[in-house]
């Protein structure tokens, strides 16, 4: 036989057995049948059945078609019209910090001053003493928009805290507060120097009021112990417990080095539940690019190869960098957490080295900032498949709109944020500024690509309840029943989408997840209510009934 024609047939049986085999020729485990499939496949959007072999589906179809290939033992699942999605994914979480924030004092829906303190004190009634100064209380998630918007002191709570030392934060991550123990254990007193990017709250004699805001609030950081490894790994296990019992199937995970290493034990040990793309900071960048080039970028379970920055703070700290005054604080523009020559070199060094960047922007003038070193780093280093991401992103000048989709910047947005924040943003910077606020429709129509996420444990990681937000903007104190800022309002399916091959495209993942599309993996989520045919104001009385990753159960509703 010719070489030429030899190469060509070894070329053509490489080729075939590269390709999936036939459905029928592989066992099938799983079924669902009798549903509403929302694929998130714009080839085919609809189905009533899915099938599974392995990790990944094996078919999409019809009821019919799908039950001849369960044959023998396969289970099949009759889903009696249950609508059936991808797993959702969520593109913003803060894993660890979630896990522990289950088991910590719930301060969330604290309304009053005196409700705050008396949960405090009721929390520290049931943790042990110790040695040499008690149990650290942490977590919290406070809000003092819901009192009025009086900042907490520690003298709140020192009478009620006697023996351990508190640091509870706010529930968007940016401020804390903490009682006179936790501030001697970490040196902090009136001679304490206020650091850049930060703020320590002080009373009129200078005294520390235990408030710290932002970079400030890493001055506590030297004096909290460790958790155990074994209590990370608790935290951990409560953290994918609950995000499967809401559906979510994956998650892009914004922390530590530390995380990684505590997501790195459960995976060597076989005990990831969740998928997880963990980022590490940015300023870390040259410590990633070693570590991927020693080891690569993990598998389907645990991937890194992404970086998390910040430009400012919150809205509600009043440390979101802002181009004009706060409404209700005229002297006061917010602050920038990092200089902006240190992004820009962490950027441009981190892509060069091919990494992922992803950086945190709440102001609209940090969004401009971080949107102009972008554009700078993408000129400068050559074109690429990059995919930037702007966290948050959620107050936006108009004129910048645009440049998300002009630049290919990824919106990872969190759309319970609106309706929680809609209750008092207007206060803080006005009506005008609120129309381009978590603009949804604006950067969907500007053809950005969309991911959604929670930003727990800042706020619940429940995307049905995301899917509602964005689809309503009903604020959570039902002011707004037609929606804030209704013209900034997405379908529901858009919403789908933000959550699942949106989600998927934002970690460079869109080719294995984010659709119920045959060889990719079996993530699903069964919901018992039709999200797409339902009001979207009774979106958020839907209830998760199933959740499978890589097909196998991982919740079933009771």
């Amino acid at each position: 036989m010719p070489a030429r024609s030899i190469a060509l047939l070894t070329l053509l049986l490489l080729m075939t057995s590269a390709l999936p085999d036939p459905p029928s020729a592989r066992a099938v485990q799983l079924a669902v049948v009798n549903a509403r499939v929302w694929t998130g496949d714009s080839a085919r959007p609809w189905a009533d059945a899915i099938a599974v072999s392995g990790d990944t589906i094996a078919a999409v179809g019809s009821s019919a078609e799908i039950r001849k290939l369960a044959a023998g033992d396969a289970r099949i699942i009759d889903a009696h019209g249950a609508f059936v999605a991808p797993g959702f994914i969520d593109a913003h979480v803060h894993f660890l910090s979630g896990g522990f924030t289950l088991s910590s004092v719930q301060l969330r829906d604290a309304r009053t001053p005196a409700e705050f303190i008396a949960r405090i004190k009721a929390y520290a009634a049931t943790v042990p003493k110790g040695r040499g100064g008690g149990t650290w209380i942490m977590g919290g998630d406070w809000d003092h928009t819901l009192w009025g918007g009086e900042l907490p002191r520690r003298d709140w709570i020192d009478s009620v805290t006697p023996d351990h030392p508190v640091w509870v934060q706010r529930l968007d991550g940016h401020m804390g507060l903490a009682n006179s123990a936790a501030l001697r254990a970490a040196g902090i007193t009136r001679a304490t120097a206020d650091v850049d990017g930060g703020t320590i709250v002080r009373d009129a004699a200078g005294e520390p009021t235990g408030v710290l805001k932002d970079n400030a609030m890493g001055l506590l950081d030297h004096a909290i112990p460790d958790p155990s490894p074994a209590i990370e790994d608790r935290a951990l296990d409560a953290a994918m417990s609950y995000v499967a019992a809401q559906g979510v199937t994956s998650v892009d995970h914004m922390g530590t080095w530390n995380d990684l290493a505590v997501f790195e034990r459960a995976r060597v040990a076989g005990r990831l539940r969740t998928r997880i793309y963990a980022a590490v900071p940015l300023a870390t960048w040259e410590r990633l690019r070693d570590t991927v080039a020693a080891r690569g970028r993990g598998d389907a379970w645990l991937r890194i190869g992404a970086l998390k920055g910040f430009v400012d703070g919150s809205l509600g700290s009043h440390t979101a960098a802002m181009l004009a005054p706060f409404t209700d604080a005229p002297n006061d523009t917010g602050l920038l957490v990092n200089t902006p020559a240190d992004l820009y070199r962490w950027t441009s060094g981190a892509d060069r080295a091919g990494l992922h960047v992803i950086v945190h922007a709440i102001g609209d003038r940090a969004n401009r900032l971080q949107l102009d070193i972008y554009q700078r780093v993408e000129q400068e280093n050559g074109p690429r498949d990059r995919r930037f991401r702007i966290e948050h992103a959620q107050h936006l000048a108009p004129a910048d709109i645009p440049r998300f989709a002009q630049l290919g910047v990824i919106a990872s947005m969190q759309p319970y944020h609106a309706i929680d924040d809609g209750r008092w943003a207007e206060r803080v910077i006005g009506h005008d500024r609120s129309r381009t606020t978590y603009a949804f429709r604006s950067l969907l129509d500007a053809h950005t690509h969309l991911a959604f996420g929670s930003d727990w444990d800042v706020a619940p990681p429940t995307p049905i309840e995301g899917i509602y937000a964005a689809a309503t903007r009903r604020t959570l104190d039902d002011a707004h029943p037609g929606g804030w800022i209704p013209e900034q309002k997405i379908t529901v399916e858009e919403a789908l989408r933000a959550y699942t091959t949106g989600a998927a495209y934002a970690s460079f993942e869109e080719g294995i997840k984010g659709s119920l599309v045959r060889g990719k993996l079996a993530d699903f989520v069964i919901v018992d209510k039709d999200l797409t045919r339902i009001p979207p104001d009774q979106i958020r009385d839907a209830h998760v009934m199933m959740t499978f990753v890589g097909g196998v159960q991982m919740y079933s509703r009771p």
